[in-house]
């Protein structure tokens, strides 16, 4: 059986969905590996780094042609005008890569179910002991925290850490981190050793202690609920008058921050206004807003997606696909991902679908082109 790695062709995403030292990993499997050729190129991996243990280099046509399996960071369904394109190459394969699942529109779950395409989708791997090795969610955020923190530094007007120079005393930045999951956790941490004065929020009470493991100040807005967490450990969405209380008391602490990283997202939803224009305008001139929940709309009213703008001497920066800056660990801890999630379908050299296995019927999306996954279908009101 072969295993098929193609090039992603998302805008400006350098990751690979397999790098070379998984290639050996995957062989054990008992499965032959197809690399379209320069996949791994934006991602510090050359063709040779491939071959050298075990896979074949070859064009794109021929890894649609011969594999059962085909990986990629992106779905096929982010890459709509490139999908038509090429959407016969498609049928009948088994994909396994990010889908963006609550985004999906009737034209790419009708074109899917016309190809008979088996998809399993990385986002909805349980969050359970078991599968944190295949956990692409957390892998991604973790490099999108630490990268939030150097792109707010690189911003910022003023140096982290404290300093005693001849010229006097150069105190910490202040840092105000908005959730404090994955993201945002690594983004303390980042932050942190950087020297900076940290505090964070979340809604989510449980995590207190772990931010204060980090060195940083929870900051108690008397707000936090235990209902803001939904099984999967994920932040839920809270009604109106919860978000606008929460801002009138969070002011005063972005006010004073130097720099602002928001992570709260909401799984299938946009992304909540936490921080207005008005907060904005409190802050100190310099003062730098990291919005990493832009791709989702943006906790932060003025944020434009993709874009810095500048209010009353504030930045906001809107950066989209942060792991993709940080292509070649991003592309390792993807890949690791992959693979350990394959070897739970992949039994000496063939497919072995099991979906009493909880990891694999929470994952799989689509099967022969039916939209099989319950909390999708119920999300996107539609019938698998």
């Amino acid at each position: 059986m072969f295993v098929g790695v193609l090039k992603d062709r998302y805008i400006n995403e350098k990751r690979v969905s397999i790098v070379p030292q998984d290639v050996q990993n995957l062989k054990k499997l008992g499965v032959e590996v197809l690399v379209e050729k320069s996949a791994g190129e934006e991602a510090g991996f050359s063709d040779e780094d491939y071959s050298s243990q075990g896979a074949k280099i070859t064009d794109r046509n021929e890894v649609f042609e011969k594999a059962e399996v085909l990986l990629k960071v992106r779905a096929i369904m982010a890459e709509e005008d490139e999908f038509r394109k090429e959407a016969e190459n498609y049928r009948e394969k088994l994909v396994v890569s990010t889908v963006e699942p609550f985004s999906l529109s009737e034209e790419i779950i009708g074109k899917i179910a016309d190809l008979k395409i088996t998809v399993f989708s990385l986002e909805l791997i349980p969050r359970i002991t078991r599968a944190q090795n295949m956990d692409i969610l957390s892998s991604m955020a973790t490099i999108a925290g630490y990268r939030a923190v150097i792109l707010g530094a690189y911003h910022l007007k003023k140096m982290f850490p404290m300093l005693m120079t001849a010229g006097g005393t150069i105190f910490p930045a202040k840092v105000f981190v908005i959730g404090a999951g994955v993201a945002g956790l690594q983004a303390i941490a980042t932050a942190k050793r950087l020297g900076a004065v940290v505090e964070a929020y979340d809604i989510r009470p449980a995590v207190k202690e772990q931010v204060q493991s980090l060195g940083a100040k929870f900051v108690e807005l008397g707000l936090e609920t235990d209902s803001a967490e939904d099984r999967g450990g994920y932040a839920k969405a809270m009604d109106e008058e919860f978000y606008r209380k929460q801002r009138e008391v969070m002011t005063e602490v972005i006010a004073r921050s130097d720099l602002v990283i928001s992570t709260a997202m909401v799984p299938g939803k946009r992304a909540p206004v936490l921080i207005t224009r008005e907060m904005v305008n409190k802050m100190k001139r310099g003062s730098v807003i990291v919005d990493l929940a832009a791709e989702r709309g943006g906790n932060c009213e003025v944020t434009e997606p993709g874009k810095e703008v500048e209010v009353e001497g504030v930045k906001i920066l809107g950066p989209l696909n942060l792991p993709s800056d940080l292509p070649r660990d991003s592309s390792q801890l993807f890949s690791r991902n992959v693979t350990n999630f394959l070897k739970l379908m992949i039994k000496d050299g063939r497919l072995d679908i099991d979906l009493e296995d909880e990891i694999l019927k929470e994952t799989l999306l689509f099967k022969e082109g039916e939209l099989v996954n319950e909390r999708i279908t119920q999300v996107l009101g539609v019938n698998g």
